[in-house]
């Protein structure tokens, strides 16, 4: 019965994911490992979002509101008059994106080295991907970018940029909408540890869609809340391409709840720049610079699954970077994480 299987799925690999950390405890024979893998926020959510999900538990024998109409209302008092859709996770913003605009058998154009889910959805959805390599300081060429992007509907950045952590200043973004075409998605998952802002684009550009998640700064990762800025004419076909009910009550209302507590954004936000700083100055290899909470290293003449390995003997789990498409073996991604981990990574990389 494998001849049924769609040929992207039966010839290729999947998303590529970080080892669990049970199982290198398990291995190593080490009681606590230091998880920083995942780009995870290693603070559990705020209380208002713990008492606003065991709330809504109370409820989940009917249906979540289509519309998320109470996470909207919160989004637009957090960011400002804007609109806004949401998903499961940014991936399932991802997913309606390109259900949305995308025929079977068009070009949907993705800057690489990046996040490989948005070529593993558009290959899903029958899509030709088209990457285009980034300079060898892993900046954007916009004048590359731009001629790839020509006739395609829609076309995938990430900035800061999942794994090498760098950004793409706004004037180049507005560069790249001026002249393209189609649909501009633009992933700003990380974009809170940062300085930039890119809100103000909405304004001028309607071919712009700025994608967020819930999972890294608000620390909701295992509830999978996404939400994108969206332009006004994109907004009734997104609805109307959307899995029914995708985003369930008890995720929105924790949303909810995060949002309404900035005391413990900042809090998080300058936790990951100090130790940032620390992993670029103390880390023994070339540690790119980074707006993320993670930050890339260059472990050569290791690959990164000989770091990785290195590094999970010493109760310590980082991701090797050698499945991002047009990325070499030798690089690694390493969260920021408690104070503990962070230490203990900063020690068992020096023995590398």
């Amino acid at each position: 019965m494998r001849r049924l299987v769609r040929a992207c799925f039966a010839g290729a690999n999947g998303y590529s994911y970080a080892k669990k950390a049970e199982d290198v405890a398990r291995e190593h024979g080490i009681d606590r490992v230091a998880r920083l893998a995942s780009n995870e926020n290693p603070r559990p959510p705020t209380p208002a979002a713990i008492e606003a999900a065991t709330a809504a538990l109370g409820t989940v024998n009917r249906y979540p509101d289509e519309r998320t109409a109470a996470l909207v209302e919160a989004l637009r008092r957090y960011h400002g008059d804007y609109r806004f859709v949401t998903g499961a996770g940014m991936d399932g913003v991802i997913e309606t994106v390109i259900r949305t605009v995308v025929e079977p058998g068009e070009a949907v154009v993705v800057s690489t080295p990046t996040f490989s889910f948005y070529g593993l959805a558009a290959a899903a959805h029958g899509a030709r991907v088209v990457n285009v390599p980034r300079r060898e300081d892993f900046s954007v060429d916009p004048a590359e970018f731009i001629e790839a992007s020509r006739g395609a509907k829609l076309a995938f950045l990430c900035s800061p940029n999942n794994p090498t952590g760098n950004s793409v200043s706004p004037e180049t973004v507005e560069e790249i909408l001026e002249e393209t075409e189609g649909l501009l998605f633009l992933d700003n998952a990380y974009v809170d540890f940062s300085d930039i802002d890119y809100r103000p684009l909405m304004r001028r550009h309607d071919n712009l869609v700025l994608g967020r998640t819930m999972s890294k700064i608000f620390a909701l990762a295992g509830l999978r809340v996404g939400y994108a800025f969206a332009p006004k004419w994109l907004e009734p076909f997104y609805r109307r391409a959307a899995t029914p009910f995708a985003l369930n009550s008890v995720s929105a209302a924790a949303a909810v709840g995060a949002l309404a507590d900035p005391d413990r954004v900042r809090e998080v936000r300058d936790h990951v720049r100090r130790w940032r700083l620390r992993f670029r100055n103390e880390t023994p290899f070339t540690t790119f610079p980074s707006d993320a909470n993670f930050v890339m290293i260059d472990v050569a003449p290791c690959t990164g699954d000989e770091a990785v390995e290195h590094l999970a003997a010493r109760g310590v789990l980082v991701r090797s970077c050698t499945s991002f498409p047009g990325l070499g073996d030798h690089y690694i991604r390493v969260s920021i994480g408690e104070e503990w981990e962070n230490v203990r990574f900063l020690e068992a990389i020096r023995d590398l």
